[in-house]
């Protein structure tokens, strides 16, 4: 987990190999969301939730002269381990289950 603070007015491009499977959340102020084509997107206040992924947001704003604080979090790296456990067969004794 991360935390990403934006000055008032400050601006940071949204890169998306870094958002792909983020999850952010506004713990402070309040963040624009900046469209592909430049256009002012929502605002978003405290505790509003958003992926970017394939949103095509460019750029995340902080439209206030209060600094703004997003936390980040990404997904931990999981490793699938797939094991072979022997399977013991218990005897037919004629019953049903």
């Amino acid at each position: 987990m991360r935390t990403l603070t934006l000055r008032g007015g400050a601006r940071v491009a949204v890169v998306a190999e870094e958002w792909y499977d983020a999850f952010a959340v506004v713990t402070r102020g309040r963040v624009q969301l900046e469209l592909r084509d430049g256009e002012p997107g929502p605002v978003l206040g405290r505790d509003a939730g958003f992926w970017l992924r394939g949103t095509g947001v460019r750029a995340l704003r902080n439209p206030g002269r209060r600094t703004a604080r997003v936390r980040i979090v990404t997904p931990a790296a999981r490793t699938v381990t797939c094991e072979s456990t022997p399977v013991r067969q218990l005897p037919n004794d004629g019953g049903t289950t």
